[in-house]
């Protein structure tokens, strides 16, 4: 079959490696920055500090106010704030809370964003913006967001623990699913994809023998590196779409719904999309069946298998399953809302992806 795509580089640097958080007075030269804002999360703070440290009198403030979903409040302040202090930029520490929350300032006053990810997110990669209004999250693309420098440095994943860099892990590997059976892949991203996933399937069960392996997470961070490249250079599908509405409309946490849905979506969506299916069956060692493969690779890192064990109760499924129908998208196989029940139920009850008909 004749091949047929559009490829389009993202404009963006990358500098990767143990100690890179040294470099980053350089990274802010290269962009010509001198009065960037640094943003965090609550619980990222103290690395917050540590980049404020690091820029001395370039950093004219830290805002530890990230958080999940990217609330619309949460947006103005900081944007108030970067008006406020006179910021040329926005160096963002942390997840995708904390880089969501620089795309949100760059949404409204077009400050390039530095990115310093401490998590497997991949957001840093990817010029989708995300703010969610009155429990409705609302997406976008705009190359305004993209972060225009993305510093990698392991030995800040060090301290995410075991449990969270397992969840973070999977959300990485989502975007790789996706992107693999993309009505916009690429040969380019494909080949990415499949060494994301590769690389952190690897690395995961290292990270909780021994979260402290500087290879594994090294290994872990070049996966979601990759990962998040093909987040952000196709189109996502069913599965991203059930969890921006669970956690737009629920607020279940970001990386945990991802870890949930995740086996769900690919099952349904495996018999129309072999050659995704067999890149990931090579990207798994083999298993025969990705989705159920990585289902249980879940159970065997101790991560979350239940929506329910998430908070979410059995009577929201209708609603999440009106929202996720209700605007058309592009997925491999045709999708209706008894589908979606028929996913979100065996999600929510934490069955095997196998159980569910429509898979």
């Amino acid at each position: 079959m004749t091949r047929q795509f559009v490829y389009e580089a993202l404009p963006m640097r990358v500098r990767f490696g143990a100690n890179s958080l040294s470099t980053l007075p350089e990274e802010l030269d290269q962009i010509g920055l001198k009065r960037v804002l640094v943003l965090c999360s609550p619980e990222q703070e103290e690395t917050g500090q540590r980049v404020a440290a690091a820029l001395g009198d370039r950093c004219v403030g830290v805002l530890p106010e990230a958080v999940m979903h990217v609330p619309n409040e949460v947006a103005q302040r900081a944007s108030d704030e970067a008006a406020r202090v006179g910021a040329d930029g926005c160096v963002a520490v942390g997840g995708g809370s904390a880089i969501g929350l620089g795309k949100a300032i760059a949404l409204k006053h077009g400050l390039p964003i530095v990115a310093v990810p401490t998590t497997y997110a991949g957001s840093e990669m990817t010029p989708v913006w995300g703010l969610t209004t009155d429990g409705r999250k609302e997406t976008g693309r705009d190359p305004r967001v993209l972060p225009r420098s993305v510093v990698y440095d392991p030995e800040l994943t060090a301290t995410l623990p075991a449990s969270m860099s397992v969840t973070s892990g999977i959300n990485a590997i989502a975007h790789a699913v996706e992107a693999l059976y993309a009505p916009d892949a690429t040969p380019i991203i494909s080949l990415m994809a499949e060494e994301g996933v590769k690389a952190l399937a690897a690395a995961l069960p290292a990270i909780v023998a021994d979260p402290s392996d500087p290879e594994a997470r090294s290994n872990a961070l070049y996966g979601s590196w990759l990962c998040g490249a093909c987040l952000g250079a196709t189109t996502m599908s069913l599965h991203h779409k059930l969890c921006h509405a669970l956690g737009g409309t629920l607020n279940l946490p970001h990386a945990q719904t991802h870890t949930v849905v995740l086996p769900h979506a690919l099952s349904f969506n495996q018999p129309a999309a072999p050659e995704a299916t067999a890149a990931l069956s090579r990207a798994l060692g083999g298993a025969a069946d990705p989705a159920e493969r990585l289902w249980e690779i879940a159970g065997e890192l101790d991560a979350p298998r239940s929506l329910a064990d998430l908070g979410m109760r059995e009577e929201d499924i209708p609603r999440i399953a009106e929202e996720v129908t209700s605007r058309s998208y592009g997925n491999p196989r045709p999708i209706t809302y008894d589908d979606v029940v028929g996913i979100l139920n065996a999600a929510w009850a934490g069955k095997p992806p196998s159980s569910n008909p429509a898979a």
